[in-house]
């Protein structure tokens, strides 16, 4: 499982225009690829998130894109961090991740979630249901998805979904891996315990002991194996060679946002610096080796701000590399 994974969260580069994005995608992966990096993964969205840029920014189609990384990389894995369960049907999701996998060599990861943005799902006609019903329905897709990439042909009469003697050809080449994205407790960790083989947590790090004790209580009470799940903490990264040219990088991008860093009080940089991990190898490897201390079995990190430059791509993976050696 998810040992290093580099995800790619936007779209909107500096210069470039349509006609040249999947380019810079390109060139990131391949640089994720070469650097020590395990995974290569994509935000599964249509518009951008709140956090990171206006709606209409750029966004490519998540599996689109994954396959044709297939081609422009070597040995990383391929998946979604994390694919809305909302926007395909589960069975049609078996499939997808299946060619994945195929055009790959092996190559492709199941990570999939409840779904969360209300917004997308409001503007483009997804239904987007309350939230039980939301990880009702994610249950019920990992019984049919599970099962397909498995060899085996599910049968569901359920509230959502239903399907009969699902077949599934060609097989994945793999074992394709699961990995359910999320930080709640009782509902979130709980399927990881029932269903998956990583979970990857979005919620402060700090938590982590917590969430590895709860994870681990469901395991005991469900018969699950602990040791069989990894689970991995998400983390965005702002890495420079120092740390001046790493705050810099990180103003300019907000700055295409309309956010002015460098004029902004002490109290709103310290707020928004602490939005992200900033700074040089130094700065940033000490920062990724207390998450693992507090209990994570891998990292997957983002570089909003300057990965569409692939030298930084190829230095976040040298660093966290050695952190986790």
């Amino acid at each position: 499982m998810t040992r290093l994974g580099y995800q790619i969260p936007n779209f909107t580069y500096p210069g470039v225009d349509s006609a040249g994005i999947f380019d810079v995608v390109a060139m990131q992966a391949a640089a994720a690829d070469r650097s020590g990096f395990d995974t290569v993964l994509l935000m599964d969205h249509f518009y951008q998130l709140p956090m990171l840029g206006d709606p209409d920014a750029n966004m490519l189609e998540c599996y689109t894109t994954l396959g044709a990384l297939a081609r422009e990389t070597k040995t990383v894995r391929l998946g979604a961090l994390v694919t809305g369960n909302t926007y395909r049907n589960p069975a049609l999701l078996a499939k997808i991740i299946t060619a994945l996998d195929v055009v790959s060599g092996g190559r492709a990861q199941l990570g999939i979630g409840a779904g969360w943005f209300e917004f997308e799902h409001d503007s483009l006609g997804y239904e987007f249901n309350t939230f039980t019903e939301r990880f009702e329905k994610l249950e019920e897709a990992l019984q049919i998805i599970i099962p397909m990439l498995r060899d085996e042909n599910p049968s569901l009469d359920g509230k959502y979904y239903r399907v009969s003697n699902a077949m599934n050809h060609p097989v994945p080449v793999s074992r394709v891996p699961i990995m359910i994205g999320g930080s709640g407790e009782q509902k979130t960790l709980r399927m990881v315990a029932q269903y998956a083989d990583e979970s990857n947590l979005t919620s402060p790090p700090e938590e982590l002991p917590r969430k590895l004790e709860v994870l681990a209580a469901h395991c005991e009470r469900l018969g699950r194996d602990r040791s069989e799940i990894t689970m991995s903490q998400h983390t965005n990264v702002v890495l420079a060679p120092t740390h001046e040219q790493a705050f810099d990088e990180f103003a300019d991008a907000l700055q295409m946002r309309n956010i002015d860093l460098r004029n902004g009080d002490p109290d709103f940089r310290a707020m928004i610096e602490g939005m992200v991990i900033l700074g040089d190898p130094d700065e940033v490897g000490e920062r990724l080796s207390a998450i693992l201390a507090l209990g994570a079995q891998g990292l997957t990190m983002s570089a909003p701000a300057n990965g569409f430059i692939p030298e930084r791509v190829d230095l976040l993976g040298s660093v966290a590399s050695k952190v986790l050696a």
